[in-house]
């Protein structure tokens, strides 16, 4: 799109995203997640930014029951990618930390998926990658604010 072109409508924006996001998808897919499911990885991600969370709070996290969300942390601290420590508030209840292994897969992860993204990327024309950059800068720090005020407006009506 040139500068001279009329402004693109947020539902075109959005579509052409959402299909930026299943080629991603399939890209990230050659970058195995193995041994750990989609949900598994979710989890992971979850306790990078939020440790020491509580196995409910995970659960409303990952819209799940805490049963669910129990055997999925079970797999995960079988293969030592998160440790489960006792509240020192509450005996009965754990808190959620990603281990040491745990972040270490994830630093993997990333390089492999980046990898993936750098082959296509390097086809693309130096001003177009400039142009994607920046593009998805605002839409990082927009989502993520966007997130910030949802997660906050439900902590004020819990």
């Amino acid at each position: 799109m040139t500068s001279s072109s009329p402004r693109p409508e947020p539902s075109e924006v959005a579509r052409v995203t959402s299909e930026a996001a299943e080629l991603l998808e399939v890209l990230w897919g050659r970058a195995s997640t193995a041994p750990v499911s989609a949900s598994q990885l979710r989890v992971l991600f979850i306790l990078e930014h939020n440790e020491g969370i509580n196995l409910r709070t995970l659960a409303d996290a990952l819209g799940s029951t805490p049963p669910s969300t129990s055997r999925l942390c079970d797999r995960l601290q079988a293969v030592g990618y998160i440790e489960r420590v006792a509240s020192s508030t509450s005996r009965r209840e754990l808190r959620l930390y990603l281990s040491r292994r745990g972040g270490s897969f994830l630093a993997e992860l990333r390089s492999r998926r980046e990898h993936a993204l750098e082959s296509v990327l390097a086809q693309m024309p130096a001003a177009k990658r400039t142009a994607l950059l920046q593009g998805l800068e605002a839409f990082v720090t927009t989502a993520a604010a966007q997130l910030h005020e949802v997660d906050g407006a439900d902590a004020r009506t819990a």
